[in-house]
């Protein structure tokens, strides 16, 4: 690839140890073929001409007769399902043939879906590159049965989609409520477009009003709660947008579409991570609640939440008081407490050592 290092992106493209040399005519495609192979000969470089293919205008992919190659298919055109419309929907009568113990017939909508799929990766896709100075914007939407998110920029007054994403529901996440499932499509958009937003400004559009507001909830679910915390890495504005003009992540929710393989949202939160809702919960949860959220518990007193809040700092999972020394010292929720004193007191670095 080095030897044509000057040459790459200007008339000639390389990938392993296959290229292929271009131009905007055939004139000028002869003349970028001859530099390439005058390079070719100046650095003893030898060709297969058997492998040489010449003025190639198109090549005919042939129709799947078997599952390995089906398999095959699925997974080149999988390779650029971000930026195939839909692409679940399109290729689900491929994908029902890779079901277990499903006969093998290629019927008329596997033909269908094998040439829209052909003629989705030959068409030059509508989306754009992002501009990392701008801010993300992401419509989310749900259905009863699936979640679609669209991630996208404003250029111009005018919106550019830069990926696509849906997934459809499966066990108890059909039984939440709207504004659960809602929040599911916030969550599952932030987890799939994640390497585009981290430290980035992202305005999140969603057609559920009560969404916005979802932060100050007092008594939330755990779940939510969850949610929620995973949310905090970004910084996120999430604005109201009917649904008539949300209709690209509400085709996408709309969508029913089985995946070949569901990757769930990584929700979980550790034990040791502070707002996990249990039975015994730490002596600041109310603070630290306060602090991420501006939650305020019911009877507690939120003057001296706003009061004390200043000298605490969140760094999840753990929550630091700032004392009058000027140190940071992390607070020990009671159950740790007895664990700590051991350590200071008891081991053999701790300077107690009894009697003996």
């Amino acid at each position: 690839m080095a030897i044509f290092s000057d040459f790459i992106e200007k008339i000639m493209e390389v990938f392993m140890d296959d290229f292929s040399v271009y131009g905007k005519s055939f004139d000028q495609c002869l003349e970028n073929l001859e530099k390439v192979l005058q390079r070719c000969k100046e650095v003893n470089l030898v060709l297969n001409w058997e492998n040489i293919v010449q003025r190639l205008r198109s090549l005919n992919a042939p129709l799947p007769t078997n599952i390995k190659a089906i398999q095959s298919f699925l997974g080149h055109a999988g390779f650029y399902r971000r930026f195939i419309k839909n692409f679940s929907h399109i290729a689900r009568p491929l994908t029902n043939l890779l079901a277990k113990d499903a006969p093998f017939m290629f019927d008329e909508e596997c033909l269908e879906a094998f040439h829209k799929l052909k003629e989705a990766l030959v068409t030059v896709p509508i989306i754009q590159p992002p501009d990392w100075n701008k801010p993300f914007e992401i419509m989310c939407d749900a259905s009863d049965y699936a979640v679609g998110a669209v991630l996208g920029q404003t250029n111009d007054k005018k919106h550019h989609a830069i990926s696509y994403a849906s997934k459809t529901l499966t066990g108890l996440q059909l039984n939440y409520s709207t504004t659960e499932k809602e929040l599911l499509a916030v969550v599952f958009a932030i987890d799939k477009f994640r390497s585009y937003l981290v430290g980035a400004k992202v305005i999140i559009y969603t057609d559920n009003a009560a969404l916005k507001y979802l932060l100050t909830k007092k008594d939330a679910k755990p779940r939510l709660i969850r949610w929620v915390l995973l949310l905090q890495e970004f910084d996120i504005e999430i604005r109201y947008k009917k649904g008539v003009e949300n209709s690209v992540a509400g085709h996408l929710s709309w969508m029913k579409c089985e995946e070949t393989s569901p990757l769930p949202i990584d929700d979980y939160i550790r034990d040791d991570q502070l707002l996990k809702v249990t039975t015994a919960q730490p002596w600041y949860a109310n603070l630290v609640n306060y602090i991420i959220a501006g939650y305020v518990h019911e009877g507690a007193d939120k003057r001296k939440l706003a009061h004390d809040s200043r000298f605490y700092l969140w760094d999840d999972p753990y929550l630091y008081k700032l004392c009058a020394d000027g140190l940071l010292r992390r607070c020990i929720p009671a159950c740790e407490a007895p664990q700590v004193l051991d350590r200071c007191h008891a081991s053999s670095y701790g300077g107690h050592y009894g009697a003996n």
